[in-house]
This record gives structure tokens, sequence and C-alpha cells, in this order.
């Protein structure tokens, strides 16, 4: 089977993006896994599926594979990845498209500059809803980890996100600490983690460590979640500028009901043929 594909990033976090319109894709999780191999197939942190929509009033459809080949809900620098896509694929011509993913419908718009603005939706606190262990909701949770209670936010931004905030990103335990909470009981379908350094209240330092990835150059909704988390903690204003190791992208959030939006790049790497 000879698989077409996109190699793109987003500020450092890689992708192939298939389209799935033009050739119908059927693939399993090992091959998944083969795609993202960064020595044996083409290497990437996701595998991005664009399909066609399967509800009224949507332009389309797209689904995400980590690089362990589980699907997961949702991507903030994927969809911009996605948009960037299907306008260089000319599958359309609009600026602001609708699209269908697990966690939801979301709404990203081309800007005039070339920039990406993705509409995240509104984030999710209430445990069941991330999911995250707990008797209650509340604004920060201490967590167990091996015998060392550890501060943090929990949130869902259509995937399961723990904020902790960090007094220098460059020593955090981010392999260590994103690794055993990935795992940790309290998280069902395990969790997303970031590290957050505040510079000011317009701006932060981020490092993600990704479920079913490890750590990579930049995460989009990681960028929300931490964002999100430093807004309701009072450390942050509605606006805040992102330092990932991977580049800068803007987030802002309005407070509880609003919406998310992120700003930033994406980046189409190269085009080619796999054989599986």
């Amino acid at each position: 089977m000879k698989l077409h594909f996109t190699k793109m990033h987003g500020l450092g976090n890689d992708f192939v993006v298939i389209d799935g319109i033009r050739q119908q894709i059927e693939l399993s999780p090992e091959q998944y896994q083969f795609l993202a191999d960064r020595h044996f197939g083409v290497g990437c942190d996701q595998i991005l599926l664009v399909e066609r929509p399967t509800q009224e009033g949507v332009d389309f459809r797209y689904r995400i594979f980590n690089a362990d080949g589980g699907e997961v809900q949702q991507c903030g620098n994927g969809a911009r990845c996605f948009v960037r896509f299907v306008h260089g694929k000319g599958l359309t011509d609009k600026h602001e498209i609708r699209v269908e993913t697990a966690s939801g419908i979301i709404v990203p718009r081309l800007e005039d500059d070339g920039q990406i603005t993705v509409d995240m939706g509104p984030p999710r606190f209430e445990p069941a809803d991330i999911p995250f262990v707990a008797d209650a909701r509340a604004l920060t949770y201490v967590l167990d980890l091996a015998g060392q209670p550890v501060e943090i936010s929990v949130l869902s931004m259509g995937n399961p996100h723990a904020v902790i905030e960090t007094c220098n990103i460059t020593t955090a335990k981010v392999a260590q600490w994103g690794s055993m909470m990935e795992h940790h009981p309290r998280f069902p379908q395990r969790v997303n983690v970031g590290f957050m350094e505040l510079v000011h209240r317009r701006a932060i330092k981020l490092r993600v460590f990704e479920r079913g990835s490890g750590e990579t150059l930049a995460c989009g909704t990681g960028a929300c979640a931490a964002v999100v988390a430093g807004i309701q903690r009072g450390l942050l204003d509605a606006s805040v500028e992102v330092q990932t190791r991977g580049g800068r992208l803007t987030i802002r959030w309005d407070g509880e009901g609003h919406s998310v939006f992120m700003t930033g790049p994406a980046a189409t790497v190269f085009e080619g043929t796999i054989n599986l």
C-alpha cells in the first residue's frame, strides 16, 4: 500500500498529515506507530487524518493519532497545520472553517498575515469532564508523586491537562514528573503535563510532556491550558504570549464560559510517499 503524506510542523511540534478525502485510509495502530518512528518511518509527534465531515454544517473532519498509535481528541498545533494543509491542497478557499474533531467542533481561521487563529472552545474544569479522580472541583489539587506532594491545576481543552508552576523551566523535572503523572491512577485516560514559568502577567515559558509522545517542542492545547490555569489563579492577564521551545503562541481567554483563542504559525516541510 502506497500512502501519500505531507510533513508539517507548528513551532516544531511535527505531524504527518494524510489526505483521507482523495485516498482511502484504514491504518492499524502499528502502522501509525511506524509512520511516527523517526528511525524506520517518516517521524513525527502525531499523525493527522483529514476526512469528509459526518455532520451537517461542518467543512471537514480530522482525527489525531499519537506516536504510540493511540487516537486522541484534540491538538492545537495540529489544528493550525490542518488549516494550512486544506488550503494548500485546494480543498477549500474559506478563511474560516468548521472542523469536526473527537472533542467537538472547532473553528480555525486563516488570518491575512498568514497566522492561524483557532477557537479552541471553552475549557472544562469538572473532574468528571477531564477526567480526573477528585471529590469535587477545586482551583488546584495536590498530587502525590512517589511520596512528594505536587500542586497542580487540572482542566480539559478537549484533552486532559495538568499544569505545574515552576520557578525555572530549564531545570524542571519534565521527563521524570511528566511520565509519572501521565500514568498516575487519578488520570484514568492519562494526561498531558505542562510546566509553566511566569515571566510577567502577559508572558510565560512552557514545556509540555504529551501523553503518548513525550516532551514535544510545542503543544497548542498545553499552551491554552497553562494560560487558563494562570488566569484562574490570578497570575496572568487575558492575553498572554507563550514561549515554547519551538517558538511563540498567543493565547487569549476572557474567563469562564468563554472560548480560548490560540494564534500562531504552521508550516509545510515536504511531501512524500511511503510504502506500508
